[in-house]
């Protein structure tokens, strides 16, 4: 029985779609859907994967988002669409390595996990390249969070988590910018006593295609969820 939704936001990634697809083909053992969730139709991912989807054994789906252009409703779509009992998100620019899923789930499943976190920071995990700021910042955020706020994961700020539907359909969703709906997830998740667990990962820069991480105009977001994060540690 297929128990596992991969969720791909896309903008443009037509040099990356394909050997993406193949490396979710390649690594990741159990049945799976892919749900490619685009913002416009002129999208140059649109036409490639329409192309090549029957050439996989797992199905994948293109999906309009529905809640308007950019990351967090791409996010959002692909969450909310999601028909198993559990939904991966990852990037389509190769970045997250797709066998980490594997993990995530058999994680997931032995501890009844609410939400498992790829860890950049936990031992094993490790973070290659990317904008020196933006990674600073990661790993001071989501170490702090751990040590101080004891949010049981070293990775809050990762957008390459796994989460129990039944999770995702009980939270209303505030993020307004972008990648931070990750982190919101993470501090509701810690905050309602929820279970999370993390997984290491290797992180690697893309190598193809346009980043739209835009770390200062989302900055304001992520500090509100930050701040939020230490919620129990304020109340004793």
């Amino acid at each position: 029985m297929c128990r596992l939704t991969i969720v791909i936001p896309v903008y443009n990634e037509d040099e990356n779609i394909v050997k993406e697809l193949q490396e979710l083909e390649k690594h990741v053992i159990y049945e799976h859907i892919i749900n490619i969730i685009y913002d416009f139709d002129e999208d140059t991912t649109v036409p490639i994967v329409e192309s090549v989807k029957s050439n996989f054994k797992n199905k994948i789906n293109l999906i309009k988002n529905k809640y308007g252009r950019g990351v967090l409703n791409a996010i959002k779509t692909g969450l909310e669409t999601a028909t198993t009992d559990y939904v991966v998100v990852t990037m389509a620019d190769l970045s997250d390595p797709p066998e980490v899923i594997n993990k995530m789930l058999e994680k997931a499943q032995i501890n009844s996990a609410d939400i498992v976190c790829a860890s950049r920071y936990m031992r094993g995990g490790r973070q290659i390249g990317g904008p020196l700021i933006k990674g600073l910042m990661s790993r001071f955020a989501g170490l702090t969070l751990h040590y101080f706020a004891k949010v049981p994961t070293h990775d809050a700020t990762n957008s390459f988590k796994l989460y129990k539907k039944s999770f995702v359909q009980e939270q209303t969703i505030e993020s307004n910018g972008g990648f931070e709906l990750g982190l919101e997830l993470v501090i509701k998740a810690y905050l309602q006593n929820k279970i999370i667990s993390e997984v290491p990962t290797i992180w690697t820069d893309r190598q193809a295609g346009k980043s739209n991480f835009k770390i200062m105009q989302w900055l304001p977001s992520y500090l509100k969820w930050y701040f939020k994060g230490y919620t129990k540690w304020f109340h004793g």
